[in-house]
Formats: C-alpha cells, structure tokens, sequence
C-alpha cells in the first residue's frame, strides 16, 4: 500500500522585528504562507529551503533552526488524497542587509511581504498547519 504524502518545507526569516510572507497563485487560488515548497526526491529538507528560496526570490539563506514539523493530519488543500507534512526552520539572510529589502520574486505572480511581528496574526495565512506555527509556535520565541 502506497501513502500519499506531500512534504513541504519552509522557511521563517525573522529582520529588524518583522517576518517575510510570501503571497502566490496555483490551480486558481491565491494564497499567502511562509515561503518554502516542496521537497524534491534525493533532497534533504534544510537543502530544499535554501533552494526553494533561491528560486524565489536570488537570495542565498541559511538555515538557523529547525522550527516545527507537523505533528496532525492536514489533508492536502489542492489534492484531498494527499495528507502535508510541513517542515518549518528558521532561515537568516547569508549576508546580513542594512534595512530590509524588498524582495522581488523570480516567479510569475508571487510577491512578498513584511509584517511586522507584533501585528502577525493567524488570519494573515491562508492554510491551518501555517496558522498553527503563528498560534502554538512562534509566540514560543518571544515574538
């Protein structure tokens, strides 16, 4: 028996009291989330977020620490025979920057934004394993 699980990974990038959101469209939806994708085959996880950020936005990260791993069901939102697993790490910027940039995406209709630690709430994403980390998570940290 074969089980369909989707593993993503993303990334966390806390700057100067605020974190990165990313903003995209796929299969007609538009979403906001932390960015990150998928994992590809032969690929470690902390390797598939350095890359999945380079793709997006040409900025080389590093990975901090490992954040949250989903640890309940989530069906997927795109394939319902799908269960997501989601791996989340804290990333910095290799360099560190003077303020922060504005990232522009590589890919088609995606953008980016700041937000502010003290005004990030659940609401501001659109998937429950997202919502969670803002919630149970995060406030862990000292946000």
């Amino acid at each position: 028996m074969s089980f369909p699980f989707n593993v993503r990974v993303y990334g966390v990038l806390f700057e100067k009291g605020a974190v990165l959101l990313s903003s995209e469209t796929y299969a007609g939806r538009r979403f906001t989330k932390f960015p990150g994708g998928g994992l590809e085959f032969g690929e470690g996880l902390k390797d598939a977020i350095v890359r999945e950020f380079m793709e997006e936005t040409g900025v080389e990260v590093k990975v901090v620490k490992h954040l949250y791993t989903t640890d309940f069901f989530q069906e997927s939102a795109f394939n319902p025979a799908h269960q997501v697993i989601s791996v989340y790490y804290q990333i910095a910027f290799s360099q560190k920057p003077e303020q922060l940039p504005s990232l522009i995406s590589l890919e088609a209709d995606q953008t980016f934004e700041w937000v502010e630690l003290e005004s990030l709430t659940a609401e501001m994403v659109t998937f429950p394993i997202d919502r969670y980390l803002i919630e149970k998570v995060l406030p862990g940290l000292g946000r």
